[in-house]
């Protein structure tokens, strides 16, 4: 009975944790379409707290953070959480965006290619 009961409150917490992660995850979505990205950046922190053991939800959370940096025309910024997730992440659904992304950075003038952007010597 004991067993029981400690593995029902074991599996409880669990759900806990997730449902919370959800909640979070869910109200920066909300605060993204009012266009409010202080709080969305509020309710990612907290999903991160909430994930440390679950890390599959961070490239969600990275694209959600470089969409917001990208609203507050952090350009840079964006540009460098996107290559975060390219790397880390390489075969998720995420990278694909996050290369898109980058991509459209690019056209639109706001992150300079890798030839554009390497350092020439100065001569003198």
């Amino acid at each position: 009975m004991r067993f029981v009961l400690i593995a029902a409150l074991a599996l409880s917490v669990v759900g806990c944790t997730r449902w919370s992660m959800n909640h979070h995850l869910n109200n920066a979505y909300s605060a993204y379409d009012r266009g409010n990205c202080e709080q969305v950046m509020l309710e990612l922190s907290k999903v991160d707290r909430a994930s440390r053991e679950r890390r599959y939800v961070q490239p969600e959370v990275s694209m959600m953070r470089g969409q917001c940096l990208e609203r507050q025309k952090m350009f840079i910024d964006a540009a460098q959480t996107y290559q975060y997730i390219i790397a880390s992440y390489p075969q998720s659904e995420y990278a694909y965006r996050a290369r898109a992304r980058l991509e459209t950075l690019q056209s639109l003038g706001h992150y300079p290619t890798r030839s554009a952007a390497a350092v020439r010597p100065t001569q003198f």
